[in-house]
């Protein structure tokens, strides 16, 4: 009985050195890019059941080698080369595999190397039919043990029908068929968790990718919605504008946007949409056609606004809210009409003096219909400068988590009053850099200078 048992510690120890290896190579398979990659090319055609077979088929031979020998018989975890191969690469790859892995035993010799040389090359055969005709399932851990365990036992029975006497037959399947079957049934078990897992991790891989990519094209394209200020336009030497919009994110919800109204008329628009990515940058696209298409087929501006938050409200199933400023100033007479729809004050210098512009503000766009907005009116003198900012650039912070602010704001203005709208951007970009020093920027930054010239 003592000599049984260490025996038998022996052979579960020698299985699970040799299942050890052949599962950390298994795994380097599995998460190997060339690889797989070279794989799934061949996934349709015979190359790919072949590659297959002679992997199992390597995984088999490691098992012969490695095996432990009793009574004339190689006791290893060679079939599981074979069931793998019958699983990734139908019959083909498993009868391949079984083969190969067979007649290395047969090279061995033993008692029962005639019937092992059967038995795995049934094995191989057995699993790729299962596999070509319910591969979903089969490849399901829990079915894997099952079924790798009836493999072993099935492997037992033909030791019993073949080997001669029946007695030492007998006498070695008692002896082997508990580390046997457990061995290999859950060894077999365990490489399919582990390339079901390697499959599953790099197909996150592939669609963080795919994702990434697709934001990176969401970001063209939603930079494509902006205007482009350009001397070309608005074309027009009674204002300098500039703008600029830096998201969170690869997309954001801010957006800026200047246009016509009418020939001596132009609009000039910054809203901040609630919530960050492609979600607050879809609703940020329609609130800017909105808007636009609103300005300019209604003459009031607060009855525009009026009417394109209804009609963000009607088609708002995600519950999200824009803050907007939009002001339409005359370009002949330097007089500007605004409405704020709970969006930040931008900062107004005139006549050499800087300060935020004091007006109440209305209720944010999308959040409830029939709203009514306030007009505001203002006129510019040579000079005069107004400039839309989102909260981005007031609430970045830095690594004490202290918000950039107004103040700070206000400073930038004081020592820029003779710049162009564009180098005034620059300088506030700078100082707010400056102010960070390279914390994370966790909302968009997006900016909109005009000078009534």
């Amino acid at each position: 009985m003592g000599v049984f048992m260490s025996d038998m510690d022996f052979l579960f120890s020698k299985m699970i050195g040799t299942l050890a290896v052949i599962l950390l190579i298994a795994a380097f398979i599995g998460s190997n890019d060339i690889i797989n990659k070279w794989m799934e090319k061949q996934k349709s055609q015979w190359m790919y059941s072949v590659f297959s077979g002679l992997i199992g088929g390597i995984f088999g031979i490691y098992g012969n080698i490695s095996g432990f020998e009793l009574n004339g018989a190689v006791i290893s975890v060679r079939d599981i080369g074979p069931m793998l191969s019958g699983f990734l690469g139908g019959p083909l790859g498993g009868i391949i595999a079984g083969l190969i892995a067979g007649l290395h035993r047969l090279s061995l010799g033993g008692i029962t190397a005639q019937a092992c040389v059967v038995a795995t090359c049934c094995i191989g055969l057995i699993c790729g039919i299962l596999s070509k005709f319910d591969h979903n399932h089969i490849t399901k851990p829990l079915w894997a043990l099952f079924i790798s365990a009836a493999m072993e036992a099935f492997h037992l029975g033909v030791v019993l029908i073949m080997v001669k006497p029946f007695e030492t037959a007998l006498d070695i399947v008692k002896q082997i068929a508990l580390p046997f079957i457990a061995i290999n049934s859950l060894g077999f078990a365990m490489m399919i968790s582990i390339i079901k897992y390697t499959e599953r991790q790099r197909n996150i891989v592939l669609e963080k990718k795919r994702m990434q990519s697709e934001l990176e094209v969401a970001n063209v394209i939603q930079n494509s919605l902006l205007p482009s200020l350009t001397e070309e336009y608005p074309g027009r030497s009674e204002v300098d504008v500039s703008a600029s919009m830096d998201a969170a994110k690869e997309v954001g919800g801010d957006f800026y946007d200047v246009f016509f109204v009418d020939k001596d008329r132009i609009a000039f628009v910054i809203g901040d949409v609630s919530g960050k990515g492609v979600p607050a940058a879809l609703f940020m696209a329609n609130s800017k056609i909105t808007l636009q298409n609103c300005i300019r087929d209604i003459p009031e501006l607060s009855n525009a606004v009026e009417i394109a938050n209804n009609a963000l409200c009607a088609r708002n199933d995600a519950e999200m809210f824009v803050t907007l400023w939009v002001g339409v100033l005359d370009l002949l007479s330097g007089e500007i009409t605004y409405v704020n729809a709970g969006h930040n004050p931008p900062v107004t210098v005139m006549d050499g003096k800087t300060d935020f512009l004091k007006a109440k503000s209305g209720f944010i766009l999308a959040g409830m219909e029939d709203i009514p907005y306030k007009e505001h009116m203002l006129t510019l003198n040579k000079g005069d400068m107004v400039y839309l900012y989102t909260d981005g650039i007031t609430e970045a912070e830095n690594k004490n988590h202290e918000l950039f602010g107004e103040e700070r704001l206000i400073e930038v203005f004081e020592n820029s009053k003779d710049c162009s709208t564009e180098q005034i951007i620059e300088n506030v970009k700078k100082s707010v850099d400056e102010f960070v020093n390279g914390c994370d920027q966790f909302d968009d930054m997006t900016m909109l200078c005009f000078r009534y010239q």
